[in-house]
Order: structure tokens, then sequence, then C-alpha cells
């Protein structure tokens, strides 16, 4: 198999933030697929009630249109419903029972926030890692310590696998998270600007793409 090469620029639909900010996340998800983003995860953190799951679905069927890769945060069993890659936090289904639930297919995802977390992850069966929150961030009420961009560059060495940086990424740190050697950078917070409308959305998407082809 050849190894996963992730797109650098790897929004995440965060249904809770969206719903404060006043857009639903299907017309949010067409509009940073139309900006032509190739990786689109769906984070919903709430009760998956059948309105949810209906709006995962109009997300999956967007993302196969546009030849994104779809990938469900956390919902292994979702994920089996809509055909989607998946994307396990520490606290969530251990690995190697979802790998032997999912297709033999499925891209997996798994987050880490420490060099332990991150050396044990690189031994389990997954096709990338997740590292942070690299900087401060304001999408979880209790995150863990701040990684660091120098503490990445250490980090980065420990695994061959993708490893994608999180938390509190911006267009103006960004690079200096490439520079210490993350594949992809997933973005929740500095994606969605305020007031919070598709042509501003689709600007900042463009933004992005601009900032991450300077990937080294």
């Amino acid at each position: 198999m050849n190894p996963l090469q992730l797109p650098a620029f790897y929004p995440v639909l965060d249904t809770e933030l969206l719903s404060y900010r006043g857009m639903n996340a299907t017309e949010a998800a067409e509009t940073i697929l139309e900006g032509e983003a190739r990786i689109l995860q769906f984070r919903h953190k709430g009760f998956f009630s059948r309105d949810a799951f209906e709006t995962a679905t109009r997300v999956a069927a967007l993302c196969r249109q546009a030849n994104a890769l779809f990938v469900m945060n956390d919902r292994a069993d979702i994920a089996i419903l809509l055909a989607a890659a998946l994307h396990l936090g520490q606290d969530d289904l251990d690995p190697a029972d979802a790998r032997n639930i999912m297709p033999r297919s499925t891209i997996i995802g798994l987050s880490t926030h420490n060099e332990e977390q991150l050396r044990a992850g690189d031994r389990q069966a997954v096709d990338y890692l997740a590292i942070g929150p690299i900087f401060q961030t304001g999408s979880k009420q209790n995150p863990d310590p701040v990684v660091g961009a120098d503490a990445l560059r250490t980090l980065r060495a420990l695994t061959q696998k993708p490893l994608v940086a999180i938390g509190g990424i911006t267009r103006g740190n960004a690079s200096a998270v490439f520079d210490a050697g993350a594949d992809s950078v997933a973005i929740i917070g500095d994606l969605y600007p305020e007031p919070l409308k598709r042509p501003a959305l689709r600007s900042r998407v463009e933004e992005w793409l601009a900032v991450c082809s300077f990937r080294k």
C-alpha cells in the first residue's frame, strides 16, 4: 500500500461552532469544498440525532462529488454507514478495535497530545497521527497542555506516519508549524471568519490554501 499523503490544508467542520456562528454545516461544507479543499472532517460532539446523521450524510455526498476525503470524528459506527475515514481521539474506541470492525481500506487517524501518546500511536494500526494543541486554542473546554512548535520539531522524528498538527494554528503561525515538520494542519477556529457568511468563508479557504501551498 502506498503511504498516505494528506492534503496540507485539513479543514474541520465543527457543528457546534457553526451553530453558534449562525451557519449550517451543509452550507459551510459546500463553501469549503467549492474552494477546492480535498479533505473535510465532520466534528459533532453532541448527541448524534437523526438530524445530525442526515447532515453528515449530506456532507459525505458533497465530499464524494468534490473528490475529497470525508472523515468522521469519533464515531466508527457512523463512519461505517457513510463509508468515511475515521478520526479517533485518545478516549474513543481503541484503534485496534476500530480496525477490526472497519472495512479494510478505511483510513484511520488518531489524536495524540504528548510524546508518550505519540510513541504509542506510532505502534497502532492507524494511517496518520495528529498532535496538539500546538498553540492555545478555544475549541475545547478543557484543552491539553500546549505542545509548541519547537517541541513539534522533536516529536516529528518519532514517527514516519503522516503528522497532522492541530490547535490554535492560524494563517500567521502556520509556516512555523510546517517548518517544524507537520505534513498537514487541521484548522477549526481560524477557518471561520466573523461575521460568518459564504463569501467570507470562501475567501478564508482560499487564503488557507495559499498558505499551505508553501509547505516545505
